[in-house]
């Protein structure tokens, strides 16, 4: 409320903020909180006079009686003083007039033409993408009213709108006959095309490594299936059946690699990199299915109805020919993962312990277990001719599908860990913290989040407390000071105040928001592996 205060000698009297006397006189003329006047002396005789009023409002003390004293006393002039408020502005549940839009938005949701927008104010401001500095944006009150001079009326407006959508729709549910017409303009034109990057990919690292393993076990399957007809062995039934899983697992790794060339669209922003996890699940999942499942099978059915086997010698030699080409391939495959370790700073163990590559963890592991299981095979068959026991066989069945199973058990882990998002290994996140809290305009960081998408890709997340003070400097020195200082001397009315800071907080604003996109860019430069950061203001 207001305060007033009177002096006279050593009294010193406090009017409450009520009633604030201004003048006393013959009339006494009394303020109110409520902005109220009014006027006491002679018109209302129940009320207390003005001397009453001062002695109730004192200290409490006795009437003086000296009469000379009170009227010297109120003569004496009241200082007041009233503190200064500004108005506070009352903005509604929803407020768009200083909204900035895009031109996309404008033509989009609007319904305007490129045209229409020339004739619109163009403001620059601060480019959301790496690849810009700047980009033009338009405010939304003045596309709001272009929209309605064009159209005529809300309504109009919104019958444009509603067209749109059922042609949107309409092509949408065209879109299969859209994608055939597509793929006949590819082919007429592939001649003269380029190759594309999705192929290019199956002739370097992991998709080299796909390739390679699909051509060799697609051969072993061949084989091997050759073998178990001629022989009706149960071990060469579960090599053939491994060979073939093998082979349709490392399709859909094919599958996976090309998906996730794909480009970002905005249905999926951050792309399509987790196509090969779930190439690399479903193939595990089909280990366990098809290899673990059929081998066991076969072995049980083997011990519970044993049969002679015929001559394995053709066996032999397929699995020895087998043994030759999983090698090659494993030994492609280990070679790939060493070269990718050792650009990653990380050992061979860490690096297929965290799925860093699950396509090329696949053919590695799936090889492995091929190599092993041959082995089993051999040693079992070649039990069962030297005994003439059949069960030796059914056993290495048995065998063969408990490593298969064991696995596709890991697949599956590994695969489904990276798929729910872990978090970067602690000494990565400790440097990153280190970056930015080293940085002289944040003072902490809270809340710090960083996760692994796949594929070498880190999504960076911190609330961060940013000091005011240094971040104010920094705009300053990019001011001339002496304009600044003729403008706040300028500077005499409430209403010239507000302006000179909404211009000055406005530009302090846009500083902190460039602080913030230079702190993003530092971290993606020195750490190649954060694609994405989202700095959240403290």
């Amino acid at each position: 409320g207001w305060q007033a205060s009177m002096k006279s000698g050593s009294l010193s009297y406090i009017l409450p903020c009520n009633r604030l006397p201004v003048q006393l006189m013959s009339q006494v003329r009394v303020y109110t909180s409520n902005g109220q006047k009014k006027d006491l002396g002679s018109e209302d005789t129940n009320r207390s006079t003005p001397e009453e009023t001062l002695h109730k409002v004192g200290t409490g003390r006795q009437d003086t009686t000296n009469a000379g004293q009170k009227q010297s006393f109120l003569k004496e002039p009241i200082q007041v003083k009233v503190k200064a408020v500004l108005k506070k502005r009352e903005y509604g549940p929803k407020y768009t007039q200083n909204n900035f839009i895009t031109g996309v938005r404008a033509i989009n949701e609007f319904c305007l033409k490129s045209s229409d927008l020339d004739q619109l104010r163009k403001i620059k401001r601060r480019s959301p993408h790496d690849d810009t500095e700047t980009f033009t944006v338009y405010l939304r009150s003045d596309v709001e009213a272009k929209s309605l001079e064009v159209w005529g009326s809300p309504e109009a407006l919104a019958r444009e709108r509603k067209r749109r959508k059922e042609a949107e729709i309409k092509y949408r549910e065209n879109l299969f006959r859209n994608q055939r017409l597509l793929r006949e303009y590819k082919e007429f034109f592939g001649n003269t095309k380029p190759r594309s990057s999705a192929a290019a990919m199956f002739f370097k690292g992991p998709g080299k490594v796909v390739m390679v393993a699909i051509c060799i076990n697609g051969l072993n399957f061949i084989f091997k299936l050759l073998a178990w007809v001629y022989t009706g062995s149960a071990s060469m039934f579960s090599e053939a059946i491994h060979s073939l899983a093998d082979t349709c697992n490392q399709a859909l790794l094919a599958l996976g690699i090309s998906q996730s060339a794909r480009t970002p669209d905005p249905s999926h922003p951050y792309g399509f990199t987790n196509m090969r996890y779930i190439a690399s699940l479903i193939s595990g999942v089909g280990i366990f299915m098809m290899g673990a499942g059929l081998s066991w099978y076969h072995g049980i059915i083997g011990l519970l109805h044993p049969h002679p086997i015929e001559s394995l010698l053709w066996a032999y030699c397929i699995l020895a020919g087998s043994l030759v080409s999983e090698g090659a391939t494993l030994l492609v495959a280990i070679n790939e993962i060493r070269r990718s370790a050792r650009a990653k700073g990380l050992s061979f163990y860490q690096y297929v312990v965290q799925s860093r590559d699950p396509s090329t963890n696949v053919v590695l592991l799936e090889d492995a277990a091929a190599v092993l299981s041959v082995a089993v095979a051999a040693t079992c068959m070649g039990l069962t001719s030297l005994t003439g026991n059949p069960y030796y066989d059914s056993v290495g069945s048995l065998g063969v599908g408990t490593l298969l199973g064991t696995v596709s058990a890991f697949l599956i882990y590994t695969n489904t860990e990276a798929l729910l998002g872990r978090s970067i290994q602690p000494e990565q996140l400790q440097r990153l913290t280190e970056l930015l809290e080293s940085d002289p305009v944040v003072r902490a960081i809270h809340d710090v989040k960083a996760t692994d998408m796949g594929m070498s890709k880190v999504r960076f997340k911190a609330e961060v407390d940013f000091d005011g003070r240094v971040v104010t400097r920094s705009y300053l020195e990019k001011q001339d000071i002496e304009q600044l200082l003729q403008e706040i001397q300028h500077v005499k009315t409430l209403e010239e105040l507000e302006a000179f800071m909404l211009k000055h907080g406005e530009n302090i604003i846009d500083t902190l928001g460039a602080e913030v996109d230079r702190l993003e860019k530092d971290l993606k430069q020195r750490n190649p592996d954060v694609r994405h950061v989202d700095l959240e203001i403290l």
